[in-house]
């Protein structure tokens, strides 16, 4: 919960000496170009389909949305990397709470990560090219009411507070820990093993259709199918009463809500051994003023242990919060 808080061709040079290559006549004066990179091939599973299988992990300092400074900056330097690593490697040192701050976890608790992604981004949100969400203010503004009114009722607190869900694709957003994910596939399905809150979610990967339009869900319904190395996943059927992402690491889009008209589409592309690209382009024409994209890519990790997320056992975050707003009423 959030309350809780426990939260990578190289160029061959041609070796030629002058002598040498005076020697040449010049119609074979000619360098061959460097050799293509080699395309990295996934292996398939028992039913042909390129293998996702795995544990994967998503932890980054790269910001959700582009820091309005950097304006159309879309890339990092090495350098600047460096320095973001460094802060970032500072600000995780346990400091004592301000005064009449009763203080949260240390950072062992903590899995917020230490790198920036590797595309070397200025942020995650990678469409529109200014990297920011286009936010309706309308949808702003109803944004900025729930998160001022948690302590009212429960209807305007996180749907993750409350431990219904992190929401799809909000549940594939970085958070402040447990960005882990395992990937299993069975003929005709694959299945996401969220770490937080323990959520699984089974994907059919055949010709079904959605289901019919009087049917809503708190995370959509999911219809994946395979484009060359990419499982493509078509996800409709919203109900509007959950968020579009939960985690602060959202930066201002933790509590946009989402609409019956929300359409996400996922792509699952494994590039290289050991990497996972996740990305997400979602269209809410109540809630945005045109389509957005994320982009995230994910590390293999063979030996990270996933255990289990018991999200609303001993969960007192709920009642706490309303108890402690009545007593702020008073």
């Amino acid at each position: 919960m959030e309350h809780a808080k426990l939260l990578l061709a190289i160029p061959v040079a041609l070796l030629v000496s002058s002598g040498a290559y005076a020697q040449v006549p010049a119609a074979a004066k000619k360098v061959s170009a460097a050799p293509a990179a080699k395309v990295w091939t996934p292996t398939k599973t028992a039913d042909g389909q390129p293998d996702i299988q795995g544990i994967w992990t998503n932890p980054t300092i790269t910001p959700f949305e582009r820091p309005v400074e950097l304006g159309n900056k879309a890339t990092l330097t090495e350098a600047e990397v460096k320095e973001m690593e460094r802060k970032a490697a500072a600000n995780r040192v346990d400091k004592p709470p301000a005064p009449g701050d009763p203080g949260g976890y240390n950072q062992a608790w903590f899995d917020a990560g230490t790198k920036v992604v590797a595309t070397r981004a200025t942020s995650l949100v990678v469409e529109p090219a200014n990297g920011r969400v286009p936010i309706k203010a309308s949808a702003e503004a109803r944004r900025d009411y729930d998160l001022a009114h948690g302590a009212d009722s429960w209807e305007h607190m996180s749907v993750w507070d409350r431990c219904i869900t992190r929401g799809v694709p909000a549940g594939m957003f970085p958070a402040g820990y447990n960005n882990a994910y395992q990937i299993l596939q069975t003929p005709g399905y694959v299945t996401i093993l969220y770490e937080m809150i323990h959520e699984t979610r089974v994907i059919p990967t055949g010709n079904s259709p959605h289901l019919p339009s009087n049917i809503r869900l708190w995370n959509g319904d999911s219809r994946g199918h395979w484009e060359g190395n990419t499982l493509v996943v078509d996800i409709t059927n919203y109900n509007d009463k959950g968020w579009i992402a939960t985690s602060a690491a959202t930066q201002r889009v933790k509590g946009i809500h989402i609409s019956e008209k929300l359409h996400v589409v996922e792509r699952f592309t494994r590039t290289d051994a050991d990497t996972l690209m996740y990305e997400v382009t979602i269209d809410d024409p109540e809630n945005y003023e045109r389509p957005w994209k994320v982009s995230i890519p994910l590390s293999r990790d063979p030996e990270y242990r996933i255990y289990e997320y018991a999200c609303q056992e001993g969960n007192m975050a709920v009642g706490n919060i309303l108890r402690a707003g009545r007593k702020q009423d008073q």
